[in-house]
């Protein structure tokens, strides 16, 4: 038998939405050690520009590499539209995103209509169109919306409020009438907010979190290289550039406090 590759699987987002990740890569996986590092000094990425999410993830992936990930996972659709060639030309460890699995699952729903709900960054790029278009031949119509603003209600633990609801109405109401019939929710802090989204567009709308898909990538990229680990003495580290009660307080809410530390780190960022 081939022996387990007890090396960590690397994550990174722009603040704490890809905790919606870590979670069902620690539900599916629950062998991997994780090292995830929440870019919370430079949140958001969803206003800056291509070349700044791009340097701001490649100082990322280089720590995670140093920390000696054997993958890394872009939790983040922001980064993952801008940075995600690079990453794969510049790393030396495989770099899987969740734009590509967010757009097979909903493929996958059979929706002739597909809405997609992300940030400026990720709707500007058209991230999910291409995905789509590149993975079927079916005439899809994408209609996408950006919603920056739902962002920041995540981040400042705002979830499950009224204002959280307001802002949620707010946002999606272009979306209304479309004929809508599966909604991929575009940015890794969204699954958050899945209650208020479903409370706007109703229960017809089928809603998609990327990361189930991702992680099924994950899964069947260590099964090819025989890098998955079955073990069961995980360790979850946390790293944020800002401040650690922020992404603490996210990781006790939706992690449920199953982490071993968290720290913070200052990037190398090359300009």
């Amino acid at each position: 038998m081939a022996e387990m590759d007890k090396r960590p699987i690397g994550m990174m987002d722009s603040g704490l939405g890809g905790l919606s990740v870590l979670r069902v890569l620690q539900k599916e996986m629950p062998g991997e050690s994780l090292i995830f590092v929440g870019d919370q000094g430079h949140f958001p990425y969803g206003t800056k520009s291509q070349a700044e999410i791009r340097q701001l993830a490649l100082a990322v992936g280089r720590f995670l590499q140093e920390k000696g990930a054997k993958m890394m996972v872009v939790a983040c659709n922001t980064a993952t539209a801008a940075a995600l060639p690079t990453l794969q030309k510049q790393l030396s460890i495989p770099v899987i995103g969740v734009i590509k699995p967010g757009a097979q699952a909903a493929l996958a729903s059979g929706a002739q209509t597909i809405g997609v709900i992300g940030t400026e960054s990720t709707i500007k790029n058209g991230a999910y169109d291409h995905a789509i278009k590149d993975l079927t031949t079916a005439n899809i119509r994408v209609v996408s919306q950006a919603a920056q603003p739902l962002v920041s209600i995540v981040e400042h633990g705002q979830t499950g409020t009224v204002a959280a609801q307001r802002t949620v109405d707010q946002e999606l109401a272009p979306l209304k009438g479309q004929g809508v019939q599966t909604l991929v929710l575009g940015c890794t802090h969204f699954p958050f907010l899945k209650k208020e989204i479903e409370h706007t567009l109703g229960p017809a709308v089928k809603l998609v979190d990327p990361a189930f898909e991702t992680v099924k990538h994950v899964q069947a990229a260590l099964k090819v290289s025989d890098g998955e680990n079955t073990g069961r003495a995980p360790v979850v580290e946390l790293y944020t550039t800002g401040k650690t009660t922020d992404l603490v307080n996210g990781a006790q809410l939706w992690l449920g406090g199953q982490y071993d530390s968290c720290s913070h780190i200052d990037l190398e960022v090359t300009r």
